[in-house]
C-alpha cells in the first residue's frame, strides 16, 4: 500500500495510485482509497449464523415460497439475501429479532396488512413493498399470492 501526502496543497490524504471516483470515500475533507481491502463475498450462512433457530426456519419457510414458484436465483447481500427471476430480482427476506424482514416488488400498492410496514413506489410500474412475518400462521394464502405476483415481476411481467 502506497501512502501519498499532497503537504501544502490540500487536507487529504491518498492510499494508492490514481484513485478513481468509484474508490474514493470522502470523509470531510480527507479522501481515502482503499487499495488492500478485497470486496466482500457474503453469504446466505452470514444471514442465518447469529439468527434465533425460530426466525432461521420461518426464513427457510419463506423461501420455499419463493422457490415453489419456480426457478429463482439467490443473491445475498450485506443487509438481504435478494432473489431473482429470469429478468430481475422480485423479493429479499432476511431473519431478524423481530422474525423474518423482507420485501416484494408488485405492480400495485397492495391494501393494508399489517404485515406490510411499508409501500414505496419503485418505478411508475413498481411498488416496493417491505414486509414483517413473525410466525408461520403468517405465511398463509394470501401472502403466497403475494409471492406469485412478485415472481411474476421477477419474469419480466411489468414490462408487458
Amino acid at each position: 500500500m502506497t501512502i501519498r501526502t499532497d503537504e501544502g496543497k490540500s487536507p487529504e490524504r491518498v492510499i494508492g495510485a490514481d484513485p478513481s471516483p468509484a474508490t474514493l470515500w470522502a470523509v470531510g475533507w480527507t479522501i481515502v482509497r482503499m487499495t488492500d481491502d478485497a470486496p466482500r463475498t457474503w453469504t446466505v450462512e452470514d444471514h442465518l449464523q447469529d439468527a434465533d433457530p425460530a426466525h432461521v426456519e420461518l426464513w427457510q419457510q419463506v423461501v420455499a415460497l419463493i422457490e415453489a414458484c419456480g426457478p429463482v436465483t439467490v443473491l445475498p447481500h450485506k443487509t438481504t439475501v435478494a432473489f431473482a427471476g429470469e429478468r430481475r430480482g422480485f423479493a429479499g427476506a432476511r431473519p431478524t429479532k423481530h422474525g423474518v424482514d423482507g420485501f416484494l416488488d408488485l405492480q400495485r400498492p397492495l391494501a393494508p396488512d399489517r404485515r406490510i410496514r411499508r409501500v414505496s413506489p419503485y418505478t411508475k410500474r413498481l411498488f416496493v413493498h417491505q414486509f414483517r412475518v413473525t410466525s408461520p400462521a403468517d405465511l398463509d394464502e394470501e401472502f403466497a399470492g403475494w409471492v406469485r405476483e412478485a415472481y411474476a415481476v421477477g419474469a419480466g411481467a411489468h414490462l408487458r
